[in-house]
This record gives structure tokens, sequence and C-alpha cells, in this order.
């Protein structure tokens, strides 16, 4: 029997969201203010991950120009339904004050790896 280890992904690695699609797993983590954005990670048994892409790779999918440092994206959420994958994203321009700058966006591929859309506003 394996142990599974906690965390399952080592180093920075924040606001995991996990899925499983037949027999893979696939886990999307924040990228905050670092660009291309969101990692998505895949393992066949929740013990050995690999990195297998950045799909917010093009800047017409995450502008970042002047956001400064903490934000960007946040807690993205990554779902899979009907052959599709979802992904849905905050690209936080602000978050001092009484009002947030918090603009929300989702992207979609019919492979994990690619290539994902052009961001619709939500």
């Amino acid at each position: 029997m394996k142990t599974i280890s906690n965390p399952i992904l080592k180093g920075f690695n924040p606001d995991p969201s996990i899925i499983r699609v037949a027999d893979d797993y696939y886990i999307a983590t924040s990228t905050f203010e670092w660009f291309p954005g969101v990692q998505i990670h895949h393992s066949k048994d929740l013990v050995n991950w690999t990195l297998l892409t950045h799909p917010l790779s093009k800047t017409s999918q995450l502008d970042m120009k002047g956001v400064p440092d903490s934000c960007g994206v946040w807690a993205p959420c990554l779902t899979h339904v009907d052959g599709v994958f979802y992904l849905v994203y905050t690209n936080v321009k602000n978050f001092n004050g009484d009002w947030k700058d918090t603009p929300n966006y989702v992207v979609t591929a019919t492979n994990i790896n690619g290539p994902w859309s052009e961001p619709n506003i939500r």
C-alpha cells in the first residue's frame, strides 16, 4: 500500500483545485502576479505529479499590466463536463480599501494541454 504525504504537491502551489477525469487527476493552482498564469499538474496515483501546462499563456487571456504584488490570479477552479475542461479564475487588480477590483473569467479546452480559449468575463 502506498503512503500519500501531505501536501501532495510540494513547494509553492497555493489554492489547489483538484479533479478526476477517468484515471487521471489534475490540480490547478494560483500563480498570483507571475506569468504565464495557473499551473496544472497531472497524476495517475495522487503520489507522483508532473507539471503539464500553464493554460493562461497569452496576454489576451491574462493581462497583468499594472497588477501589484500579491494580486493577479487567485484561486482558480478547474472542472470537467462532457469532454470540456473549464477553468474559472480571478485576476485581482487591487485588494486595498473597501472595494476590490476582481474580475472573473472562464476559459475552456477539450484537451487539458490546450489550446485554451479566449476568456469570457463573468
